[in-house]
């Protein structure tokens, strides 16, 4: 049975947003960019991007001005909810004057996004790697989870998609993103299949031509394997992603035991997490952008299904015929 390779996928999530595939193109450090995000709106899915990728403030304004007059499709900004962001309320606010139709919220509380983003019809998906807090945000009022799990580049959660998914299905009433480790249309259906209402996809995305990023990390990508990736708390002092290269095998995947104890402490808790996430986030542009022997490149295991450099609507027309074919060739 022939099938044509561009039709639609519809599930709640394509229709709670209005858009033709339920497939994020996730907002990732550094990687998302103007025409990484619109690419993806206008190909069919929906680009997002962190707050945080344009500083000062003043570049967060302009690339949504940028990327609301090229495209009329919905978009998306992630915001880093915790306190070592006090950008969060100045980004949320000019997000929502914007007109962006999705925020992802992670690491922390979206309580403050959820309410002022459903004053403007927006809509809000959290990153959660456990039922617990999948719970605390579905009755905070988000529009849906984003369940990151083993696998996934970045803050990847432990417990691997194929039981987080149906997990969280028989527990929660809003919809659920699977997240982690897709790169191939059959894990699309795969994940559809598991109660999923749509995917989040990173690391493909990295090896686009779009991507903002240094080719040596685009070629990292194409060359690492599964077992490639490892992760580490040096970055942000949470277990994170990145590609095994030689400097983060000198640096080692643990933090030094003082940052450690520091980070423990109730006292000096505020002060430090704050200064870890700065140097990581220094230490990840360095990488991304002007790469040196000193690589800490983040990354998640699909790496291994990813073999060449593409430009986002191919990369989508790609997951949507091989989301096809995987249909037609059950049994």
């Amino acid at each position: 049975m022939s099938q044509n390779p561009l039709s639609g996928i519809e599930t709640p999530f394509s229709k709670l947003m209005g858009i033709r595939y339920p497939i994020i193109a996730a907002p990732m450090f550094l990687v998302s960019n103007e025409d990484l995000v619109v690419e993806a709106s206008e190909a069919g899915g929906i680009g997002t991007f962190p707050s945080l990728n344009y500083r000062p403030p003043e570049k967060f304004h302009e690339a949504l001005v940028n990327i609301k007059k090229r495209t009329s499709k919905p978009v998306g900004v992630n915001i880093i909810v915790n306190k070592s962001n006090p950008r969060q309320e100045g980004d949320l606010k000019m997000a929502l004057d914007a007109g962006v139709e999705l925020f992802i919220t992670s690491l922390g509380s979206p309580k403050r996004v959820i309410e002022e983003a459903h004053k403007n019809g927006a809509k809000v998906f959290c990153d959660v790697t456990q039922l617990e807090f999948a719970k605390k945000v579905q009755d905070l009022g988000a529009d849906g989870v984003i369940a990151v799990g083993a696998g996934a580049g970045g803050h990847a959660g432990p417990v691997s998609p194929l039981v987080l998914v149906p997990w969280l299905k028989t527990e929660l009433r809003i919809p659920i993103i699977a997240a982690g480790g897709i790169s191939h249309g059959s894990q699309i259906a795969a994940c559809l299949a598991l109660g999923a209402a749509g995917v989040s996809v990173g690391t493909r995305f990295i090896a686009s031509r779009e991507a903002g990023v240094d080719a040596s990390y685009k070629q990292a990508v194409i060359g690492a394997t599964p077992e490639d990736i490892v992760m580490t708390t040096r970055v942000s002092g949470t277990p994170a992603a990145v590609i095994n290269t030689e400097y983060v095998q000198k640096l080692g995947t643990d933090l030094p035991w003082l940052l450690k104890a520091l980070k423990n402490n109730p006292k000096t808790k505020k002060y430090v997490v704050p200064l870890i996430h700065l140097m990581g986030m220094k230490s990840l542009e360095e990488s991304a952008l002007k790469p040196s022997w000193k690589t800490v490149w983040s990354a998640g295991q699909s790496v291994g299904l990813i073999d060449d450099i593409l430009s986002v609507t191919e990369i989508y027309q790609k997951l949507v015929r091989e989301y096809q074919e995987a249909k037609v060739g059950l049994p």
